[in-house]
């Protein structure tokens, strides 16, 4: 197994695709076998003309990617201008199926395995991994992610959401030969691959934890017998300054993945946005469906914060993993990156030091996909990993 990872920033379009094209064949000394590409565009381009451009280039190998406000390639973060990075693989003893799906084609979250399995053109006792990229406006994530959980609850699903679009019909998604404006795309891998995913959600718990009450789906009315407002209020009193600050605009819930554990800590929430709060009652609105007696806690994001949480959630893995990966896919937050940050590069090189100096590629998107504890969920505000390795060394 081989990786490599190259970025090219020339404005015009063909010269950036041979310039990264000669940077991955340089590196690999043959041609891959699966070719992720995500763009960056600075200028209006003819993003149709992408795929044309890389098959002339790569006769065989499997093209994936997306348009994005932001492009990853040899761990540098191009957050401005046009950027087209591209990240090859050779992939011996690996099955790649990759399939791209409307919305009305994708099964329903509870439909039967069979039916999954013959959409995808994969089956479960495979032992699939999965790599997902869709489109903002019409990408159903949570059925999608759910059913995919269902139909192949072992396997490993990350991905990301396109990005730098603003309107239905204007996102790129790159499947060999095509370029989709709708759905999703979805990789499945198989064979001699291992996929470990890392999700760093970037916040920190305030507060103490409590239960949920009173809720009507996403609507939560009570935390611990008390209108969420009060609830907030009298946080708000116990915090301090820098906290404070924080408060209006970085404040999101956490919804606790194990509600039979007595302690919690980092790690242990999934975290959803605040979507707002009804004035009269001082109910929350969250961006997520919440049953009765969930264990929830508020947290806090800032620069800080997102690195600490970075940095645990690498080292966690360094410590559990001692094989390497071969080559590493990162799908980070548009709201992260050097605007968070005040540098660029920081998770691209944050992995680098503290798991493996591998080729490392991506994109920032508009959502990202990744597990926690065991279930696969569209995240925001996160940086997710996808870690890539051979089952036989």
């Amino acid at each position: 197994m081989k990786w490599a990872s190259t970025v090219a920033t020339e404005p015009a379009l063909d010269d950036a695709v041979g310039r990264a094209a000669m940077k991955i064949f340089k590196e690999l000394d043959q041609e891959p076998d699966l070719l992720f590409v995500f763009v960056k565009t600075g200028e209006p381009l003819d993003l149709a003309r992408i795929p044309a451009l890389l098959r002339a280039e790569f006769e065989t190998s499997l093209i994936f990617g997306c348009v994005g406000d932001g492009a990853i390639g040899s761990g540098k973060e191009i957050e401005a201008g046009s950027a087209l990075a591209l990240v090859g693989a050779v992939l011996p003893g690996v099955e790649l199926r990759a399939v791209h799906l409307t919305d009305k084609q994708i099964p329903p979250a509870y439909g039967a395995r069979s039916l999954w399995e013959t959409t995808l053109h994969v089956s479960a006792s495979d032992a699939p991994s999965f790599v997902l990229l869709g489109d903002p406006f019409t990408c159903p994530g949570q059925q999608l992610l759910k059913g995919l959980d269902r139909a192949f609850p072992t396997s490993t699903k990350v991905g990301g959401i396109a990005s730098g679009v603003s309107q239905a019909g204007t996102t790129t998604l790159f499947l060999n030969e095509n370029a989709y404006n709708e759905g999703v795309i979805v990789l499945a891998l198989s064979g001699n691959i291992e996929l470990d995913a890392i999700v760093a959600q970037g916040c920190r718990p305030i507060g103490d934890p409590m239960f949920v009450t009173a809720v009507h789906e996403n609507l939560i009315r009570e935390l611990d017998g008390k209108p969420p407002r009060d609830v907030l209020s009298e946080l708000y009193g116990k915090i301090p300054s820098e906290d404070q600050d924080l408060f209006s605009s970085s404040l999101f819930l956490g919804v606790a993945m194990d509600t039979r554990r007595s302690e919690f800590g980092p790690g242990d929430f999934l975290v959803r946005n605040i979507l707002g709060m009804d004035p009269q009652s001082g109910a929350l609105w969250i961006n997520t469906q919440i049953p009765p007696n969930t264990v929830v806690q508020m947290h806090l994001r800032d620069a800080v914060t997102s690195a600490q949480d970075l940095e645990r959630m690498l080292t966690g893995y360094r410590n559990l993993h001692h094989s390497k990966p071969h080559g590493t896919l990162l799908f980070s937050c548009l709201g992260r990156g050097a605007q968070l940050y005040g540098q660029p590069d920081h998770d691209s090189d944050t992995f680098r030091r503290l798991v493996a100096d591998v080729p490392i590629g991506g994109f920032f998107c508009n959502g990202e996909i990744g597990p926690v504890q065991g279930e696969t969920f569209l995240h925001a505000y996160t940086s997710a990993f996808a870690l890539f390795r051979p089952k036989t060394t």
